[in-house]
């Protein structure tokens, strides 16, 4: 237990700990949700500003504040997700008195919203970090259950940068010169 402990003080603590990094306006009793790209480079997070919770994207480890240019607008935004390098970033956001699911494609500036069937309500969301499905938890009729949807004819894969492709071509060789 004195591992635990000992190293809970210092900037960089107990398991490599550490603010989210610049932002000047933000500490950490404002922000709530956070979410983190795959590749570990995007930070996303719910901040209270004016009586509002809005959606900030954080490029990681500067702080550097990105904004998502889309999503703004429809506040209060919940539930934040990344795609591995942050090209898409999910979120539920208030469109008249329903809780919507959006994701904003940084890359095209297109903003996809994911209609919900019947009188379902949406809670919370998680997107697969190729962006080729999304998980919803879902009320309807005061009944709470999970939807994934299949997001891969609206989106292009957002995969890291050393994933190889199968079936494309030949596979680079093993042998050793």
């Amino acid at each position: 237990m004195a591992l635990a402990v000992g190293g809970c003080d210092s900037q960089i603590g107990w398991l490599g700990r550490r603010n989210a990094g610049g932002g000047g306006f933000l500490d950490a009793s404002n922000r709530q949700e956070p979410a983190l790209s795959g590749n570990g480079q995007w930070l996303a997070s719910v901040i209270e500003r004016n009586g509002r919770l809005s959606l900030l994207l954080q490029r990681q480890p500067d702080g550097q504040i990105v904004p998502v240019r889309h999503i703004r607008g429809h506040e209060p935004h919940s539930s934040p997700s990344l795609s591995w390098n942050g090209r898409y970033v999910a979120a539920l956001v208030q469109q008249g008195s329903q809780r919507l699911p959006v994701i904003e494609d940084r890359a095209s500036g297109q903003l996809v919203r994911i209609p919900l069937p019947g009188d379902r309500t949406a809670v919370k969301l998680s997107l697969a970090p190729d962006a080729q499905r999304l998980a919803l938890e879902l009320v309807q009729g005061g009944q709470r259950r999970v939807q994934v949807f299949d997001l891969s004819r609206m989106l292009e894969p957002d995969r890291p940068a050393d994933l190889v492709e199968r079936g494309g071509g030949p596979e680079p060789s093993t042998q050793q010169p």
